[in-house]
């Protein structure tokens, strides 16, 4: 009997069909690069248009003599700027511009000025903005309070009459007080209002062994005030009295 030979269709032999989910994820690929490209065009396009405003939010640092004068209420230390442009420089300076150098607001006559002068600092800020147009400038405050500034140095004393001794015993030596001196800086009407005098009180009772503690200035404290100590350092030695012995 001669041999059989079984035919195979031609296109079953060389050919390894594409599935179906490998079709789908190259026609994902191929939409989400379509939607990439779409957006960046009409980004760039959008950018290159003109006429944008923005509000951005900038540093401000206001300067005076403080070796004479003090604020007398918090300095605004930023600044609210609309301006108007394209949109390169818009992005440029509102979202890539995060090490940006404070616009700088001279105080030259403390004493004298009451407001921060929205035509200067308008002026200032333009110079900072030379592809945009500034429309308008708000900062926090535009009120500015300034006093001249006072240094009183003042005398630290003990009060030693309310100083309470345990009966029979007595302050045997001088009493120290370190420092015996402190300063004080900040507005005049404040420092006028101190007194020449500060005296320590010592609230230990009963003494009978030599002091030496340290203690709380009582000091008005405020926070526009520059005080060189707030504790002193109070030391005394102690003796036995003994009264005169009578022989019977």
């Amino acid at each position: 009997m001669g041999s059989r030979l079984l035919s195979v269709p031609l296109g079953l032999t060389n050919e390894i069909p594409v599935s179906e989910a490998q079709t789908r994820n190259n026609k994902i690929k191929t939409f989400i690069g379509c939607i990439i490209a779409a957006t960046f065009f009409w980004l760039m396009n959008v950018l290159n248009k003109d006429n944008y405003a923005i509000k951005i939010n900038y540093p401000l640092r206001i300067e005076y003599d403080q070796q004479a004068f003090v604020p007398m209420q918090p300095l605004p230390k930023r600044v609210s700027v609309n301006v108007s442009g394209d949109g390169w420089s818009l992005l440029q300076k509102s979202w890539l511009n995060f090490n940006a150098m404070p616009v700088t607001y001279k105080v030259l006559n403390p004493n004298q000025s009451s407001y921060i002068n929205s035509t200067t600092l308008t002026d200032q800020i333009t110079s900072l903005f030379p592809n945009l147009r500034v429309n308008y400038v708000v900062a926090d405050t535009f009120e500015l309070s300034f006093e001249r500034k006072l240094r009183k140095i003042i005398p630290i004393r003990v009060d030693s009459l309310s100083i309470n001794m345990r009966e029979g015993y007595v302050i045997s030596s001088v009493i120290n007080v370190s420092p015996s001196l402190i300063s004080v800086d900040g507005p005049m009407s404040i420092i006028q209002s101190y007194p020449d005098t500060i005296r320590i009180s010592v609230p230990t009772s009963k003494i009978q062994n030599n002091y030496d503690e340290t203690l709380p200035i009582p000091f008005p404290m405020s926070p526009l005030v520059e005080i060189s100590h707030k504790d002193v350092y109070v030391s005394f030695e102690v003796a036995q009295f003994l009264g005169d012995q009578k022989e019977e």
